[in-house]
């Protein structure tokens, strides 16, 4: 037997990683159920505004979500930054090689849940997926699903509206993607892939079984300032432009818009996401407050997917992997997804 076999930490050593952990998530605790109380104490004693006034109402809505956003966010990254060291993006590719089209689509879309995915990735995990056996169908779950029903979309449902919101969401997006998927599949459109894409050869698996804790924790916290730090712009400009509609519309108003009597409110809010390039964290605080302000749930459902799921941007980046021809098909399915979804909870909930 080899005298360099690797041993996990010590129990001292187990302690300091620990420790640390646990102060943390207990200081996290104290200051997130502290929230609003210090947002209404900071707008009406420190500044002080006028209670009912427009101002003081977004105001409070901003001071309160900010800290609320950022704080759900680097928790759920950190935890899922250390879940996604079992699942690199080579593992996933090879989970999902090989397996039916019907059980790919499946895997694939509850993968995306948990692996590293944005649209400048989009091109290097096409490549990595159709290069290894993937099928496209299969191929087209994952990109589907892993922007649209990420960990921060859901964690920050969760915080924004419970647990019944944020499970529509993922059981939803999940359906939309697995279908999707199942479609592309279906309509058999391998020809429309640029022809050097097939002449890649396929990727090595990393070896990330031996890393142990202290080095996944590490990845955590890098995933923390990889992630947080790029979206927390977009935080702030998505709870800004919340708490003015928060603040400022008048209630209902958004229900003459984007209410469920109106049968163009689903395509228009569709129409309106897709130009949109903004992620999960940016979009959510502008979704809280047009449902605040009378917006139909499905509309509003629709509005989020397209935002984040379908992007002119991503379509540019697509295009250096796709045909013209693809990459419409593949919008039109899932833009027809996402109305269905729209209409089918403005008809429940009628």
């Amino acid at each position: 037997m080899s005298a360099s076999t690797k041993t996990g930490p010590t129990p001292a050593g187990r302690f300091r990683i620990l420790l640390p952990l646990a102060a943390g998530v207990l200081a996290w605790w104290l200051a997130y159920r502290n929230l609003a109380a210090f947002a209404a104490w900071f707008t009406y004693q420190v500044l002080p505004l006028e209670k009912g006034s427009h101002l003081a109402a977004a105001l409070e809505f901003f001071i309160f979500e900010t800290p609320k956003v950022l704080m759900l966010l680097t928790l759920v990254v950190f935890a899922v930054g250390i879940i996604r060291t079992f699942f690199t993006p080579e593992r996933t590719r090879r989970i999902l090689a090989g397996k039916s089209e019907f059980i790919g689509n499946i895997l694939a879309s509850l993968l995306g849940i948990v692996t590293p995915f944005c649209s400048c990735s989009a091109v290097p995990l096409f490549i990595g997926f159709v290069t290894t056996g993937v099928p496209l169908g299969v191929t087209f779950s994952f990109l589907i699903s892993a922007p649209m029903v990420n960990e921060v979309a859901l964690v920050l449902l969760f915080g924004l509206f419970g647990w019944k919101f944020a499970g529509l969401y993922l059981v939803t997006g999940l359906m939309v993607a697995m279908v999707a998927g199942w479609v592309m599949g279906r309509l058999k459109m391998e020809k429309h892939v640029e022809e050097w894409v097939f002449q890649i050869p396929g990727g090595v698996e990393a070896d990330t079984g031996a890393m142990d804790w202290p080095a996944r924790i590490r990845a955590g916290w890098d995933a923390v300032k990889d992630i947080v730090g790029r979206v927390w712009f977009y935080v702030l400009l998505g709870i800004a432009v919340g708490a003015g509609i928060h603040g400022y519309v008048p209630e209902n108003f958004m229900a003459s818009l984007m209410g469920r009597d109106a049968w163009w409110a689903v395509p228009l809010a569709v129409l309106l996401g897709v130009p949109m390039y903004s992620n999960a964290a940016g979009i959510i605080p502008v979704v809280q407050a047009l449902l605040g302000k009378g917006a139909a749930l499905g509309t509003v459902l629709a509005f989020m997917m397209s935002v984040i799921a379908l992007s002119l941007p991503e379509a540019i980046i697509l295009r250096k992997v796709l045909k013209p021809r693809l990459i419409a098909t593949f919008f039109g399915v899932v833009a027809t997804g996402i109305l269905l979804v729209g209409y089918l909870f403005n008809a429940i909930l009628s």
